[in-house]
C-alpha cells in the first residue's frame, strides 16, 4: 500500500535506529570500561526509569542532553549506593561526563540521520509523532532539528495516555484525519508501538535493532521489518 501519513515513535526510533535505550546506554558504560555487569547496569537502568516515571523530575524546559545527564546520575547514584561504584579512586563525576558526551554525539548523528528520511517522506504525506516522554519533547525536537518535520505531536505526558494503550495511536488516527487501513505506525518496540497499532488497524513497520531482551516475538504481526530507517524511502 502507498502511505497516506505515517505515525513515528521517537525514543529508540529516531534517536538510536532501533536499538533500545537500556542497551544504548550500557555500550556507553562498556565504551568507558566502567566495571559493572550488565546485569548490575539494568538494575540500576530500571530503577532510574522508575524513578523518573513516578517523580516528575524532568521539566518541561529541560533539553534531552539534560534529560540524559539526569538518568546518568541517578544510575550512577544508585550503583554508588550499591557499592559498586565510587571506590579505587573512580571518578564518578568525570564517567559520567565522558558517557553523556560520547552518547549525546551518536544520538545527534543518528538524528540528523533521520531527519533526512523524514523529510523525503514529508514531501509524499503528513507525519505525526506519538512517544512516551516526559513533558519536554518539543524542546527535544527543537534541540535536534525535528521541530519542522511532524503535523503533530502527540505526547504521553501532555495527553495522559500512555503505550502500550491503543488509545494514544487513536490520537494519532484523528490527527491526521485519514483512515486507519492509510496509515503506517513505525516503532522500534514490539510491544509498546507494534501491538498497540496493529489493534487500532494501522499498517505497521518495525524497526527491529538490538531489544533489551531475548523474548521471542511474533514477526508475522508487523506488516514489514526493517533494520535501519532510511529503508523506508
Amino acid at each position: 500500500m502507498t502511505p497516506k501519513g505515517y505515525i513515528f515513535d521517537y525514543g529508540g526510533t529516531l534517536d538510536t535506529n532501533g536499538c533500545h535505550w537500556g542497551k544504548v546506554l550500557w555500550h556507553g558504560y562498556e565504551r568507558r570500561s566502567i566495571p559493572i555487569t550488565e546485569e548490575q547496569f539494568r538494575a540500576a537502568y530500571v530503577y532510574a526509569e522508575r524513578t523518573l516515571g513516578r517523580t516528575p523530575i524532568i521539566q518541561t524546559d529541560y533539553t534531552f542532553k539534560k534529560t540524559l545527564s539526569i538518568k546518568l546520575r541517578i544510575e550512577f547514584e544508585y550503583l554508588q549506593d550499591k557499592g559498586l561504584v565510587g571506590t579505587n579512586n573512580f571518578n564518578i563525576a568525570s564517567e559520567q561526563s565522558a558517557i553523556l558526551a560520547d552518547l549525546y554525539e551518536n544520538v545527534k548523528e543518528e538524528t540528523a540521520k533521520s531527519r533526512k528520511v523524514l523529510l523525503k517522506l514529508k514531501e509524499q504525506c503528513p507525519l505525526v509523532l506519538v512517544s512516551n516522554f516526559y513533558g519536554n519533547l518539543n524542546v527535544v525536537l527543537g534541540e535536534m532539528g525535528l521541530n519542522d518535520i511532524f503535523d503533530k505531536v502527540i505526547e504521553s505526558a501532555v495527553v495522559g495516555v500512555r503505550k502500550p494503550d491503543p488509545e494514544i495511536y487513536r490520537m494519532g488516527i484523528d490527527a491526521l484525519g485519514l483512515n486507519p487501513d492509510d496509515i503506517v505506525a513505525v516503532g522500534d518496540s514490539f510491544d509498546k508501538d507494534i501491538v498497540p497499532a496493529k489493534k487500532v488497524g494501522l499498517h505497521t513497520v518495525w524497526i527491529k535493532g538490538e531489544q533489551w531482551d531475548d523474548s521471542p516475538h511474533d514477526e508475522t504481526l508487523p506488516d514489514r521489518i526493517i533494520t535501519s530507517l532510511d529503508e523506508l524511502v
